[in-house]
C-alpha cells in the first residue's frame, strides 16, 4: 500500500487544532499504508496550547505526529513537512493548512486520481476568505506566466497530493526559509511538464482564530517575491 504522509502547519490554532485533527485523522486511517501513513502536524512556535493539544491527542492516536520547532514562517514549515515526509519514507504527500478552510471530504477524488498524475492541485473557484485574497491569488498567476510563461488556475492551493519522489526532485532548488514554496512547485511541475492536475475545490472562510497574515505582510511577501521568482527563474534550464 502506498504510504501517505498529510503536512499540516499550525501556528497559535488552538481554535481549530482539534477540529482538524478529528477532521483528517480518519482520512490517514482509511489510507494507512502498512501502519506507516501519518498525519503530521507542525506546531510552528506557537504562543498558545497548540502543541500542548497536539501531544494530548497523539496519546491515543499512533498514526498523529506533533512536531514543534521555532517559529519560521508557513513556507519554511511547509517545507520543513515536505522533508520530514521524503526522510520517512512517504510515498505521497499531501498538504493543507490549520484553519479549517479546506474539506476533507474532497480528498477522496484526489486520492482516487494519483495513479494518473504526479501532482493533483486544488482549485480554489471560489474564495471564502475573500476578494483581496482572490486578487492576491490572480495577481500571482499572471506574474507566473508573465515571468515563467506558464499559465495555472490556482497557484498557492493548500490542497496539494503530490507524488514524494516529485517534491524531492524539487525541493533542493527552493532555501529552506522560502517563503513561498507551494507556488514555486506548482511552476516547477507545469514548466517541466510534470503529469499535473488541477481539480476545483470549496474553500471556507476561516473556521476560528486569527489569520497570521495580513494584507500589509502580503504586500511585503509579494514585493520579496518578485526578486525571488526572477532569481530562481534564471536557475531554470
Amino acid at each position: 500500500m502506498d504510504k501517505l504522509y498529510i503536512i499540516i502547519p499550525a501556528y497559535n490554532e488552538e481554535e481549530n487544532i482539534k477540529r482538524v485533527i478529528d477532521d483528517w485523522y480518519p482520512i490517514v486511517e482509511k489510507h494507512n499504508g502498512g501502519g506507516e501513513s501519518a498525519l503530521v502536524i507542525i506546531n510552528d512556535g506557537s504562543k498558545d496550547k497548540t502543541y500542548d493539544i497536539l501531544c494530548e491527542y497523539a496519546k491515543e492516536r499512533p498514526l498523529l505526529r506533533p512536531i514543534t520547532k521555532p517559529n519560521g514562517g508557513h513556507g519554511p514549515t511547509v517545507l520543513y513537512g515536505y522533508n520530514y515526509a521524503i526522510e520517512h519514507g512517504a510515498d505521497y504527500i499531501f498538504q493543507t493548512d490549520s484553519d479549517g478552510q479546506t474539506n476533507p471530504a474532497e480528498f477522496e477524488q484526489f486520492w482516487e486520481a494519483r495513479g494518473a498524475y504526479d501532482a493533483i492541485i486544488g482549485n480554489r473557484v471560489v474564495r471564502g476568505d475573500g476578494k483581496s485574497r482572490k486578487f492576491v491569488e490572480n495577481t500571482v498567476c499572471l506574474l507566473l506566466r508573465m515571468i515563467f510563461g506558464v499559465k495555472v488556475e490556482d497557484a498557492n492551493a493548500p490542497f496539494r497530493l503530490m507524488k514524494a519522489e516529485l517534491v524531492a526532485r524539487y525541493i533542493k532548488k527552493l532555501p529552506e526559509d522560502y517563503n513561498l514554496p507551494n507556488i514555486m512547485f506548482t511552476t516547477y511541475f507545469v514548466h517541466y511538464k510534470e503529469k499535473v492536475k488541477f481539480i476545483d475545490i470549496t474553500f471556507k472562510p476561516r473556521q476560528g482564530g486569527t489569520n497570521s497574515i495580513n494584507i500589509k505582510k502580503i504586500v511585503k511577501i509579494g514585493w520579496n517575491a518578485l526578486g525571488d521568482f526572477h532569481r530562481l527563474k534564471k536557475e531554470m534550464k
